[in-house]
């Protein structure tokens, strides 16, 4: 198994093999990062990679990973996009509101309601 060096923002430079390594791919553009935990403070650690060093990893043996396109974008959209007025008005609404979530599924929020 091969050694691999990279740096721990709270430890720096680690050493660890390519067991310790996840390399993903995104399926929508073919970007990638890698993934480690840390051998000193075990925390995971993810950084971006360039595609030179994705294929040095995937060479040494690490493992691969891809990244599926979310459900979200195939849906279809309805309507205009949400402005920052309307994430105001909905946060407003939860503050004022306890029975908020009937009052959206009911359509019974007014503009005198904001």
């Amino acid at each position: 198994m091969a050694t691999i060096r990279a740096s721990c923002p709270d430890c720096g430079d680690v050493e660890f093999t390519t067991a310790d390594v996840q390399v993903r791919i995104s399926a929508s553009d073919g970007s990638g990062t890698y993934s480690f935990r840390c051998p000193g403070c075990v925390v995971t650690v993810v950084k971006s990679a360039e595609p030179r060093t994705i294929d040095l990893l995937l060479a040494s043996g690490v493992q691969e990973a891809t990244n599926p396109l979310p459900a979200e974008l195939g849906e279809r959209r309805h309507g205009a996009p949400i402005t920052h007025d309307d994430l105001l008005d909905f946060h407003d609404l939860l503050q004022r509101d306890e029975d908020w979530f009937q009052a959206l599924t009911s359509g019974t929020v007014t503009d005198t309601d904001r």
